[in-house]
């Protein structure tokens, strides 16, 4: 079955870095696009990078310039490497992939990342 597990998140002061990792099985990962979404409490869960299976990315406006995304297919891993973190960056951050037809969402169980002094 297809399995997400995150990694990765902690306590980081303002301005500080954070690489996250998520580890797949249960599928072909090198076909599929990976996500990562974010939850912020009260707020709504949004996307903040994709990386298509070619390895094309997109990110979130607010995260552009300070966030990349990468996979190692090697690795079944999708990384999502944050930088210049700012507190409006504290969420629970969940992998994702849809797979099927129609597409179905699979998720991780989150990891959380506090930006905090």
């Amino acid at each position: 079955q297809v399995q997400l597990v995150e990694s990765g998140g902690g306590l980081v002061q303002p301005g500080g870095s954070l690489r996250l990792s998520c580890a797949a099985s249960g599928f072909t990962f090198s076909t599929y696009t990976m996500s990562w979404y974010r939850q912020a409490p009260g707020k709504e869960r949004e996307l903040v990078a994709s990386i298509g299976s070619a390895g094309s990315t997109n990110l979130a406006d607010s995260v552009k310039g300070r966030f990349t995304i990468s996979r190692d297919n090697a690795r079944n891993t999708v990384y999502l490497q944050m930088g210049n973190l700012k507190p409006d960056d504290t969420a629970v951050y969940y992998c994702n992939t849809k797979i099927g037809w129609p597409r179905r969402d699979y998720w991780g169980q989150g990891t959380q990342v506090t930006v905090s002094s």
